[in-house]
């Protein structure tokens, strides 16, 4: 077995703090990676206060991973030792099924393999995440960087960028299209990112009006305060698609209303507790759609990444060491960081080195 180190929680209630455990040893199909760089998302949070009541305890987060491959498996092709590498929400899947045969991992009928929290499919128990100094995984879940991107600011797109992404390339959306993005989080940051580069002309919609600025700056051509009647109501029945990453139950309808006949609002937060229903007659009378979407597919995040090296997209982050992650709940909770935090995985190490040091005083 593969001895790892990583911060998790041994049960409910508990901070994140220092722990071992063993991953399996790679096998010829697996790529071992020894972690730089982790996202913190708002599912590692939900995760680890059981807030979806479904955490298995002792649960190490993490589906935001970049590091550098170690070793590979005699049977693996597409990388090797020093490569700069990505794991996201995914590390394993069915692959025989018609979501996995077409490439939409995510939907495996069978459910795919989460990076963690999820049954371990060859040696039992459950998988541990990326709050770790190592992981060992299947080469066709894992992605490479584009090299002109940062790193550290790369490590989101493994999951915000690819939830915004994916709805955004499913939907069509192209150059020209007036596109709204409803909330400016850790999601919707990287939306107006990616949807800019699109081409399309990019709406922010958002309660806190001293976002509106910042909306800007991130490539929006304009920012709207969704509390005020009169701003929402210059866009009624003009928006070609609507990606809402709010993570919190609000009034769907606010929005429906903005968009033409025949178009979509897709949903990508996952709030804890319903949104209250929407007005049927909002969909009936312009034949329009609500809809989800979930990640994407792997051959879809490696064009997600293609695209973002492309263009020069990364997400705006605050890197802190893992000795802060719970401070860094406390402050994501309070929308106070802009706009999402990666741990810097030395600090990890160094955290290990310092306890035994310790110990053997």
């Amino acid at each position: 077995m593969l001895q790892s180190i990583g911060y998790g929680a041994a049960e409910l209630n508990q901070p994140l703090d220092l722990m071992q455990f063993e991953r399996r040893e790679p096998g010829p199909h697996d790529v071992q990676i020894d972690i730089e760089y982790c996202g913190v998302c708002h599912s590692d949070l939900h995760t680890v206060r059981n807030e979806w009541n479904n955490t298995v305890y002792p649960v190490v987060p993490g589906h935001e991973i970049v590091g550098r491959v170690t070793y590979v498996g005699a049977h693996v092709s597409r990388f090797k030792p020093g490569d700069l590498v990505g794991v996201g929400c995914m590390v394993d899947s069915c692959q025989h099924c018609e979501s996995c045969e077409d490439g939409l991992e995510q939907y495996c009928e069978n459910g795919f393999t989460g990076t963690y929290n999820s049954e371990e499919t060859q040696i039992g128990g459950m998988t541990f995440g990326g709050y770790a100094d190592n992981i060992v995984v299947n080469e066709k879940f894992v992605l490479r960087i584009p090299d002109n991107l940062d790193p550290a600011a790369a490590a989101p797109l493994l999951c915000a960028g690819i939830t915004t992404y994916s709805p955004l390339r499913h939907w069509g959306v192209k150059k020209g299209d007036k596109v709204g993005i409803v909330g400016l989080g850790g999601l919707g940051h990287m939306a107006i990112k990616i949807a800019h580069a699109m081409g399309a002309h990019v709406v922010l919609f958002t309660t806190t009006k001293g976002k509106k600025a910042d909306a800007i700056r991130l490539g929006a051509d304009e920012a709207v305060l969704s509390t005020d009647p009169t701003e929402m109501a210059a866009h009624e029945n003009s928006f070609d698609f609507i990606l809402n990453a709010v993570a919190a139950p609000h009034n769907l309808d606010a929005f429906l209303v903005l968009l033409k006949r025949d178009r979509t609002m897709t949903l990508v937060g996952a709030p804890a507790s319903p949104h209250p229903s929407p007005q049927v007659f909002n969909l009936i009378m312009k034949r329009r759609q609500l809809a989800g979407s979930l990640i994407g597919g792997i051959a879809e995040t490696q064009e997600m990444l293609d695209f973002c090296g492309e263009h020069g997209i990364v997400s705006d982050i605050e890197l802190i060491p893992i000795q802060k992650i719970n401070d860094a709940y406390e402050r994501m909770l309070k929308s106070d960081v802009k706009y999402r935090f990666v741990i810097d995985m030395a600090s990890l190490r160094n955290a290990h080195a310092e306890k035994s040091t310790d110990a053997k005083a």
